[in-house]
């Protein structure tokens, strides 16, 4: 892993931690426990074991971890206790992901753009510059963009950022209080015993592999309405709602009913491509945000775009 240098003087770098961009990326925070002693360094090292001692030990050299007034911290500092301590992700060696986002609605507060399938929204694991956040921070240098909601790296379609702290709060509202309306298009198989339009309701929890969920017996608590568009009697394009927004809950709704979204690569068994396949994307895709602007009052119904795949035969 690796960090690029800031060209700019650290001392003089204005604002909130968060607006200290480097090339996209805002900066990650550590809080040092109230007790401890001994080397910053060594304690780095051992909290955030994923990037090697040595890595730190660059970093900090290159004037790449800093203090909350964006002060380089030394290799050789002690450990002060209670100390926010600030750098930015990186990963030296990203899969360059070859598709682009589109910009579909703009104005003072929101950004609405259109996701391809593959890219992460936000930088996670080795994905940091190569991840729909970061690429946005960098074309627009607006480091206030927070995405107002997710969807999966494999999904494509709508996604909703606030670029306006002061009325961010307004929009996650919608969210959290089921004023937003969303819904999917998905590619998956025929069931001919299976009545459409049908209501899906079960309870999920993650399971015991990595980050996979899964029903389990017990009061529901994620909730998903189906409907087909078309079908050629062997695969279906569906509607699908999300009343609910448990994570992959419509990939994990759709397998449980012995239809699994087309090339999904997690559910109902997990079938990873290799690292930089983009032959197979998963056929789901985020394809409409409706709701009432709650700053402006505007009725906004956004539609996506994207297309997913003709029914195959």
């Amino acid at each position: 892993m690796n960090e690029s240098v800031d060209p700019l003087a650290h001392e003089s770098t204005p604002g909130a931690p968060h607006t200290w961009m480097r090339d996209g990326v805002s900066p990650s925070c550590v809080v040092l426990p109230s007790q401890g002693e001994g080397w910053l360094l060594d304690y780095l090292a051992e909290r955030l074991p994923l990037v090697a001692r040595q890595e730190w030990q660059a970093r900090m050299q290159a004037g790449d971890v800093v203090d909350a007034h964006c002060q380089p911290l030394r290799a050789d500092q002690r450990f002060v206790p209670g100390q926010r301590v600030y750098y930015w992700r990186a990963w030296a060696q990203e899969t360059p992901i070859p598709f682009e986002a589109a910009v579909l609605y703009e104005d003072e507060r929101i950004l609405l753009v259109d996701k391809p399938h593959f890219l992460p929204v936000l930088p996670t694991g080795k994905y940091v510059q190569n991840s729909l956040l970061v690429r946005l921070k960098r074309a627009t240098g607006n480091a206030e963009l927070s995405p107002l909601h997710r969807i999966d790296r494999d999904t494509a379609g709508l996604v909703l950022l606030s670029k306006d702290a002061a009325t961010r709060g307004a929009y996650q509202a919608l969210f959290r209080d089921r004023a937003m309306h969303k819904s999917y298009e998905a590619v998956a198989p025929v069931r001919a015993d299976l009545a459409f339009p049908r209501e899906h309701h079960s309870r999920m929890e993650e399971s015991q592999r990595f980050f996979l969920m899964h029903e389990v017996p017990g009061a529901p608590n994620s909730h998903t309405r189906m409907a087909v568009i078309e079908s050629n009697g062997v695969w279906a394009r569906y509607a699908l709602e999300p009343i609910s927004g448990k994570r992959h809950q419509l990939r994990v709704h759709m397998a449980a009913l012995g239809i699994p979204i087309r090339n999904d690569a997690f559910y109902p068994e997990v079938n990873d491509p290799p690292e930089g396949d983009f032959s197979s994307p998963l056929q789901l895709l985020a394809k409409e945000l409706a709701f009432t602007d709650p700053v402006s009052g505007q009725v906004h119904c956004f539609r996506s775009r994207l297309q997913l795949l003709m029914l195959p035969k």
